[in-house]
């Protein structure tokens, strides 16, 4: 690693330390930005959408970095002192029987009325088409990162990797919830 990026990630470290829930919905924030962009250019936007971009950025900030923090911290509260691979597969299935729905329908609905500003009742039944399918994939993909993430990640880095996983997945659910603005467009 270059010593620019190695004294990059010691302040990091350093931030992580003294402001975990700050520096984890920064980085939540930086990362939904992160994966709007790739989202906007695969899906052919010819002119970057900076509201887009930047509510996207607020969701990761204020909902999906903070949700992660305390998420997390309650988990450890739940299996306190316990450990290996039924602890492990307990907390899988806790977060995907929980989170996972919730975290998709709020994506969802977040989506649709504040970053499209579409109406109730489009959201709605977008929502009610899409939603099935889409916490189907997520229960074929997030529990193999929810194992990983509980099995190998200390504490304080869980909420950084589920946000790096999760700037790919919602590369994905931007992709999902665009296909069908632009067929109601």
């Amino acid at each position: 690693m270059s010593d620019i990026a190695q004294e990059a990630w010691r302040k990091y470290l350093i931030q992580l330390q003294a402001h975990p829930l700050r520096t984890k919905a920064i980085t939540a924030g930086c990362l939904a930005g992160c994966s709007d962009l790739i989202a906007q250019k695969i899906s052919g936007v010819k002119r970057l959408q900076l509201r887009r971009l930047l509510l996207i950025m607020l969701y990761g900030f204020a909902y999906s970095g903070p949700f992660g923090h305390f998420l997390h911290k309650v988990m450890d509260i739940i299996f306190r002192g316990k450990k290996g691979s039924k602890t492990v597969a307990k907390k899988v299935l806790l977060e995907q029987l929980t989170s996972s729905p919730w975290n998709n329908f709020f994506f969802m609905m977040y989506y649709g009325l504040v970053v499209e500003g579409r109406p109730w009742g489009l959201v709605r039944s977008k929502v009610r088409k899409d939603y099935p399918n889409i916490q189907l994939t997520a229960w074929k993909f997030w529990p193999i990162v929810g194992w990983i993430n509980y099995q190998y990640m200390p504490l304080q880095f869980r909420v950084l990797f589920h946000s790096f996983v999760a700037s790919c997945w919602a590369i994905f659910l931007n992709l999902k919830a665009r296909s069908g603005a632009i067929k109601a467009a």
